[in-house]
């Protein structure tokens, strides 16, 4: 298990255990660490995660609280995370999204007009310097549904869009937690697009392969290390 999933799963022992009950105050960040065996910089990370998730409520000045929600409510904003480590079928659909994505991304090459590449450049560069993992996925999703309507195809692109729900959760997760994944995110993006808009369909099968794959490998660790 990475060491920010594992401190992550302590945390949410301690609230599952009701150790932590809605409301409660963390204790301070150095006896937490000690206390769970980790280290400093993998205990804000995996708060910054649980903040992300509105599982943890971060003040400044005044401490960081499991949020202030029924029991019930808390499990299920928590069940996300959950699910991917209990329901191996969302691999299932990273296999069919590796198989159609190159697909699309390839036609695409051959098949956007000058004016859909400009509008898939604008979306490229929308994505801010320091983007948030929301801000990310929101422009991953946008990129790719651009890209699978630019395919051509009608039912190629229906298909892909009906993969998207189903993958968001886990590429959410990624982002929290796979160090690197935003950069490496906004670089296959780029080479994806610098692919398209060099009408090099083979280019941009090639890197959106490895653009999908990578989550689905990443994917595939973090089932068998739970």
């Amino acid at each position: 298990m990475a060491v920010t999933d594992a401190a992550i799963d302590k945390i949410k022992q301690m609230i599952l255990s009701g150790e932590l009950a809605p409301g409660d105050r963390l204790p301070k960040e150095a006896d937490l660490a000690v206390r769970l065996g980790l280290s400093r910089n993998s205990l804000r990370e995996a708060v910054r995660a649980l903040a992300l998730i509105n599982v943890l409520d971060v003040r400044q000045g005044d401490g960081t609280y499991v949020t202030s929600l029924e029991p019930h409510l808390l499990l299920d904003t928590m069940s996300f995370v959950l699910d991917l480590h209990r329901d191996d079928t969302v691999i299932q659909f990273f296999e069919v999204r590796r198989i159609l994505e190159p697909a699309a991304t390839a036609l695409a090459a051959e098949q956007m007009s000058e004016a859909e590449i400009e509008e898939l450049r604008v979306i490229l560069k929308a994505l801010p310097d320091e983007p948030t993992v929301e801000e990310l996925v929101a422009n991953d999703l946008k990129f790719h549904h651009r890209i699978a309507q630019g395919s051509g195809n009608s039912v190629l692109c229906s298909f892909i869009e009906s993969l998207s729900g189903p993958t968001t959760r886990a590429r959410i997760w990624r982002g929290l937690t796979q160090e690197g994944a935003m950069a490496k995110t906004r670089e296959q993006h780029t080479a994806i697009y610098d692919a398209i808009a060099a009408r090099q369909p083979d280019v941009a099968r090639s890197w959106a392969t490895v653009h999908v794959a990578g989550v689905e490998s990443w994917l595939r660790k973090a089932l068998e290390l739970d």
